[in-house]
């Protein structure tokens, strides 16, 4: 007798097919009459590419967001985010607690390999707060916004706050603003703030939010950020040195670019400085047109783009921690120590591996996808790979090169969208359950030489 399919199935493929099925699902709402706003019925590659973008919180999008859908259509993209944001079996979990119904424990080991976590004790309990977590800073951030979308958009400036305010925290960078992204309000302190702290809060992963709310004070009310778990740490320093340091790069590349910020005054050229670093670290929302931007920001911009996020957040890339611990591996290398160090911990040589497999694996999805990509189009070589780069890293920032793709170059955009998404969380949860199984025979060992 046959094994149900979910029992044959690997937490590997569960998550992939969870993906692929909401986005054919999404795919197929788009492409009805009703999802268009002149009532006829989108391209299917077209309607495609959006669930994939959404899904995957990407982006990118050939079809501009405010002026193709409906409400119908918007509200449909909408919740493609949330779900593609919040992972499609957070979902799930939340409808069975919603229904009361029990969580076995091929739930609750799903949820497990899925959040990363290291035991199994109070994983309903995680799912809970993830999702009251999620819903109240997206509540918070609406709120805000609404201060500047009512004024200017009248009552539809509330489902305009609600729509940008999930987006952001998804760190999907989808719109329905105006076709130019946030351009319009490039130098509006609030709508600047509240989205960066979107982005970061979505970013960051809620295992650190847990980790700082949990802190305790010290005498002086301070919180005591030395009893931080390593991984919080290093998300966090990782996360401030980038968006600090990324911006201030760009402030001096930038500074006398007369198409980006030559032309602003000082505290608006540092906010929008700020932005663009924030928002290439997956978050796809422009407030300054990306292709205007000069080469050495561009260069910067594509390796902010592949670092990404935080680990168990919203957002995508090789994560923040990956790039720490491949950095003070080389050096430890180089330094022809045994101990891979950070903040006087040892770094277990597992996660060492790890990290070398996720980056190269987003290394080869972005190379394939950008020779791909030049083979079916004819633009420019820095344009290809800031398309590819932010496919694969799901960001959604382009230079222009998206809305002109043919049909060949949006096929290869939606393979490389779904496999940026779903192919280094799928590599890292193999990678989890090969460890369980390893096998105890091991070959001989025999010296290479390498470099």
């Amino acid at each position: 007798m046959k094994r149900p399919l979910k029992s044959r199935l690997s937490t590997t493929h569960i998550i992939m097919l969870s993906f692929l099925i909401v986005i054919l699902l999404g795919s197929v709402l788009l492409a009805l009459p009703v999802s268009a706003a002149d009532g006829r019925p989108v391209p299917f590659l077209d309607a495609l590419f959006t669930a994939t973008t959404a899904t995957c919180v990407t982006g990118l999008v050939t079809l501009p967001t405010v002026s193709t859908w409906s409400v119908f259509g918007q509200a449909v993209i909408l919740i493609l985010i949330q779900v593609g944001g919040l992972g499609v079996i957070t979902i799930m979990s939340a409808l069975m607690i919603l229904l009361q119904k029990r969580m076995g424990i091929s739930e609750r080991l799903l949820l497990q390999d899925a959040f990363n976590l290291t035991s199994l004790a109070g994983i309903v309990r995680f799912v809970k707060r993830v999702l009251l977590g999620t819903f109240l800073v997206e509540a918070m951030g609406a709120l805000l916004y609404m201060f500047v979308f009512i004024p200017k958009f009248g009552p539809k400036g509330i489902w305009i706050s609600i729509f940008t305010s999930i987006s952001a925290f998804c760190n999907a960078g989808i719109d329905i603003i105006a076709e130019n992204s946030l351009c319009d309000y490039a130098t509006n302190p609030l709508v600047n703030a509240v989205t960066a702290a979107l982005i970061i809060l979505g970013g960051i992963g809620y295992i650190v939010w847990w980790d700082v709310m949990g802190l305790g004070l010290d005498a002086k009310g301070r919180k005591r950020l030395s009893r931080l778990s390593l991984h919080s740490k290093i998300a966090i320093a990782a996360t401030l040195i980038l968006i600090f340091g990324g911006g201030a790069l760009i402030f001096l590349f930038e500074y006398h670019n007369p198409l980006t910020i030559g032309n602003l005054s000082l505290f608006d050229k540092i906010q929008v400085s700020l932005f663009q670093s924030v928002t290439t670290r997956t978050a796809g929302f422009a407030t300054v047109p990306q292709q205007d931007l000069t080469n050495p920001t561009s260069l910067l911009c594509l390796l902010l783009m592949f670092i990404g996020g935080s680990p168990v957040g919203t957002a995508g890339g090789i994560k923040t921690v990956t790039l720490a611990v491949l950095v003070v591996s080389a050096l430890a290398t180089i330094q022809n120590r045994q101990d891979v160090t950070l903040f006087h911990r040892n770094i277990p040589k597992q996660a060492v591996n790890k990290a070398v497999a996720v980056t190269a694996m987003s290394f080869a999805i972005a190379f394939v996808s950008a020779v791909l990509l030049s083979v079916v189009t004819h633009a420019d070589a820095l344009d290809i790979l800031y398309e590819t780069v932010s496919a694969t890293a799901t960001v959604g920032l382009s230079r222009d090169l998206t809305p002109s793709l043919n049909a060949a170059g949006k096929a290869v955009i939606i393979g490389t969208m779904y496999l940026g998404r779903v192919g280094p969380i799928s590599l890292a949860l193999a990678l989890n359950s090969k460890t369980k199984h390893q096998n105890l025979i091991k070959n001989p060992t025999e010296e290479i030489s390498v470099g």
